[in-house]
């Protein structure tokens, strides 16, 4: 197909999408545009335009809800993906020169997370800890019109502003006590949080669908916050005494108090625990179906 339809996400990378989709219009010549966010019915929209490429416009929250709002369609386009957003780690992984990246495969079968009673596939990774709280205060002074620098965000957090947690990792069965826990991201690509890559040897591509689960624990704030930069060169593994990298295909995490989580830059607020599941195992079957019926009411 040599035919393009662009959508877009308007508030992605900070409001700078829609231009972007504009300039690639003209550049593809592209048989239309369209606000992602007015879309109500991708299957109609979908299948009225079977002869189109689609290009989505935007970063990894708008691939999220792109997958998610498709989950449910047999479709036969080919999908590509412009990246237009903040952090853009999706497209980060493949450290491709392109414009453009076809995504298609990557839409299918992709590992799903349970959180307070909402089923969510998600794309690169779920951030819970001092993670899930640079999220919040983001959203927090984004709502106010204030400039978000999440660098500092986490600075603070790692001086004063975020208490470490227990934890019980539950993988495949086999559980796991941590104390001071600073983050606890289940991944099924290689970055998320802007360029960190808790779980190098982790594979979008794992043929058995499997998850990776890195626990960061630390009783010092000092000690933390010199090894945490680490994390954006995998060098953070070498601290075996405070880094645990788990694999698995069922996973559980439990912390002894509420904190933020986020699906690929989504925040949820007040979580204590969460479910991660790769493709294949029964409980993964169980969540589609769950998804499936609160999509459709």
């Amino acid at each position: 197909m040599n035919k393009y339809y662009i959508i877009y996400n308007p508030l992605a990378g900070g409001n700078t999408a829609y231009e972007k989709a504009l300039s690639l219009r003209d550049e593809l010549k592209a048989e239309g545009i369209a606000d992602m966010t007015k879309i109500t019915n991708y299957e109609a929209f979908l299948s009225d335009k079977t002869d189109c490429n689609i290009v989505v416009c935007g970063g990894d929250g708008t691939l999220n809800r792109f997958a998610n709002d498709i989950s449910h369609i047999n479709f036969s386009n080919d999908i590509y993906c412009c990246a237009s957003g903040t952090g853009n780690d999706f497209y980060r992984e493949f450290e491709c020169n392109e414009q453009m990246l076809c995504i298609t495969q990557y839409l299918r079968n992709l590992p799903v997370c349970q959180v307070n009673g909402t089923v969510r596939h998600f794309i690169n990774g779920i951030g819970y800890g001092i993670d899930g709280y640079c999220c919040e205060v983001g959203d927090k002074l984004r709502s106010l019109s204030k400039p978000v620098n999440y660098g500092k965000i986490a600075i603070k957090g790692l001086i004063y502003a975020f208490k470490p947690v227990s934890a019980t990792v539950t993988v495949d069965g086999k559980k796991y006590e941590f104390s001071n826990v600073w983050i606890a991201p289940t991944m099924h690509g290689k970055y998320y949080g802007g360029g960190m890559i808790p779980t190098p040897e982790q594979s979008r591509n794992d043929p058995e669908n499997m998850l990776s689960v890195c626990i960061f624990h630390c009783k010092s704030r000092l000690k933390t916050l010199i090894m945490f930069p680490s994390i954006f060169k995998s060098e953070h593994i070498k601290y075996k005494k405070n880094v645990t990298v788990l694999k698995g295909k069922c996973i559980n995490i439990k912390f002894s108090r509420s904190c933020s989580l986020q699906i690929d830059g989504e925040t949820y607020l007040n979580v204590n625990e969460y479910d991660a599941y790769g493709n294949g195992c029964a409980e993964y079957k169980t969540a589609i179906v769950n998804k499936n019926r609160i999509f459709t009411k």
